[in-house]
């Protein structure tokens, strides 16, 4: 009789098809289960723990030897009695195994890891893209992309500190961006406080980096307030010699005071000659999303100067979809740096000629009134000597720098103001035409 409980190799090589017996013992729990899966034998061992009797499977024989199969029975048992489930300690190893492939595979596929920062940050902006223009969005998510991603994108967002934080801001301050700075802050806190919200993080570490950045100094855009210099520029502009295409658009900017990208989608659907009007879809203004959506067209009066030029251009591309078409394609419109060619006259952009400057309190008396006129562009500039405050009156499409939409109501004190600004202009206008000349007084 071969001995049950202390096996050899050679017993268990010895062992045939047929054979009665369902088990070979080896001794503490161990043993070797006979033809199972498919003919190969398996080992088993069993254990108690926490009051309860359970199976351990440890390979299959000849793959797992006798001497592998002890040394796992061994293993198996120093776990037991330290309190450890081997059944347990198996599933939760095989558990971390699968989730290292999987993070395997996401690294590989250029996906986040769950639960890093880059993962809740897709999470994130998901829920809050819906709410924003595509334009802010892609903003958004491509400061992420490139100032943060690279350092703390991997890292578990529960784990990051302040000073890690720290260290990513000030590698975009070390470039003198102090603005884009503050902004990557500000997104980052709302990926964190995000994150804190689903339970995945205990607290935002960007609130502690409160005066830890330098301060942004805003640096308004360079504009002409001196009327001797604009009205430089409006000669220069007035004296540009291009196609057709740009030098309408140049001689309509200052007369309506849109933004360049404004001005250059122009379609000739929007505009209504006939009643000198131009509305211009609420989705092309720089509006917030709702307004986008659901908001009224921005409706533009036309003097008759701008319906001239526009008259004038019509038959060359009147045709088409655009205003301002391209030079080379005629499907697209003209390019953002064509209409910037103002750059050549003088000014860093047409925009940049519109700075309109009223103090909360305007002298009750407006005198030393100053008027600088060029003809085709019906421009008038009048500084007030003594209060030292300028504006700008562009004809009688001043109302449209005040007014969004189709709104055209203003506060009683700044439509008085106003009123007799344009009043004014207005009168400018009828002496010119009585005249045939600009007048300065």
């Amino acid at each position: 009789m071969p001995n049950l409980y202390s096996l050899s190799d050679t017993a268990i090589r010895a062992v045939k098809a047929g054979d009665p017996r369902k088990r070979l013992t080896d001794g503490k729990g161990l043993y070797l289960l006979l033809f199972v899966k498919g003919g190969a034998h398996g080992w088993r061992l069993d254990y108690s723990i926490h009051g309860r009797r359970k199976t351990l499977s440890l390979g299959t024989y000849p793959e797992t030897s006798l001497k592998l199969a002890r040394e796992k029975a061994e293993e198996a048992r120093r776990l037991i009695a330290a309190g450890v489930d081997p059944s347990e300690h198996r599933k939760a190893a095989k558990a971390v195994a699968q989730q290292e492939r999987q993070v395997e595979a996401l690294v590989a596929a250029g996906q986040p890891l769950p639960g890093s920062f880059e993962a809740l940050a897709h999470e994130w902006f998901e829920v809050r893209r819906s709410e924003w223009a595509e334009s802010y969005s892609s903003k958004v998510f491509r400061r992420l992309e490139l100032e943060v991603f690279p350092w703390l994108g991997r890292r578990p967002i529960g784990s990051i500190t302040p000073a890690e934080m720290l260290t990513v801001l000030r590698r975009i301050e070390m470039r003198g961006v102090l603005d884009t700075a503050h902004r990557v802050r500000e997104i980052c806190s709302q990926v964190f406080r995000y994150a804190v919200a689903t339970g995945q993080a205990e607290s935002d570490p960007t609130r502690d980096l409160k005066g830890a950045l330098r301060k942004h100094i805003v640096k308004h855009m360079a504009a002409i307030t001196d009327p001797a210099a604009l009205a430089e520029l409006l000669r220069a502009i007035d004296g540009y010699r291009g196609s057709l295409v740009v030098c309408t658009a140049l001689r309509l900017a200052p007369m309506l005071m849109l933004r360049p990208g404004e001005l250059r989608f122009a379609e000739w659907a929007e505009i209504d000659l006939s009643t000198a009007t131009w509305a211009i879809p609420a989705a092309r203004m720089k509006r917030k999303k709702e307004g986008k959506l659901y908001g009224a067209a921005h409706l533009v009066p036309l003097p008759r100067q701008a319906v001239a030029l526009l008259q004038g251009l019509y038959p060359l591309t009147g045709s088409g979809r655009y205003v301002f078409r391209g030079e080379r394609d005629h499907d697209r419109v003209m390019s953002d740096n064509t209409i910037n060619a103002a750059k050549d006259l003088g000014a860093n952009t047409l925009q940049t000629l519109f700075f309109i400057w009223l103090p909360l309190s305007l002298p009750g008396i407006i005198s030393g009134i100053t008027m600088v006129f060029v003809p085709s562009l019906t421009t008038f500039v009048i500084s007030d000597l003594l209060g030292g405050s300028k504006i700008l009156l562009i004809g009688n499409v001043i109302e449209q720098e005040f007014t969004k939409g189709n709104n055209w109501h203003l506060g009683s004190g700044l439509s008085l103001v106003l009123m007799v600004f344009i009043l004014i202009s207005m009168a400018m206008i009828a002496k010119y035409d009585k005249n045939g000349e600009g007048t300065a007084f």
